[in-house]
């Protein structure tokens, strides 16, 4: 049964196998990997480690939160989700959640599983719905989006080109 955790430097070796199966790039969403991370040293690990907590601290940031989780199994890391928010209401550009899954974990149910999980912590801190991009021809991500709510709302330009825009809205206990 896999569980959601915080990023943690216990498990660099796991998370190391996962970006390895991904191949280059910085293509996992729900990381929030930059180019400058150096996610190969322990030491670089533990800064971007660092980093992701850091970004989930309001106390520090005072206009917008992130929530980040890692997709855990046993001693696997399956993928990570990350939660986006702007204290003032407003959408974030490339929507409010992020999500990849390691391809090896894939058709499996766990990005539909991690987000709906995530859905709940999206109530928690105040959202009454949130948006969720993919990119327009991952029908595999559309599908997710759409088991958990998701309700295409069109295709909108972003700075990594189309994407579809969904919105899915949040009950008081986090559901739809």
């Amino acid at each position: 049964m896999p569980e959601l955790i915080a990023p943690t430097i216990h498990l660099h070796g796991a998370w190391s196998e996962a970006h390895e199966e991904w191949g280059p790039g910085l293509h996992e969403d729900g990381f929030a990997l930059k180019e400058s991370d150096d996610v190969g040293s322990a030491a670089g690990f533990a800064a971007w480690v660092a980093r992701l907590t850091d970004a989930a601290d309001p106390a520090r940031h005072h206009d917008s939160g992130h929530v980040f989780r890692w997709i855990v199994e046993g001693d696997q890391v399956l993928g990570g989700i990350a939660l986006r928010y702007e204290f003032d209401g407003a959408a974030p550009p490339l929507g409010h959640l992020g999500y990849g899954v390691r391809p090896s974990a894939r058709g499996r149910g766990v990005a539909t599983w991690a987000l709906g999980r995530m859905l709940g912590e999206a109530r928690r801190v105040g959202l009454a719905h949130v948006r969720i991009m993919c990119a327009p021809d991952n029908l595999a991500s559309a599908r997710v989006i759409e088991r958990q709510g998701g309700v295409l709302e069109g295709i909108v330009e972003t700075r990594f080109g189309p994407a579809r825009s969904y919105r899915i809205d949040l009950g008081p206990d986090g559901t739809r």
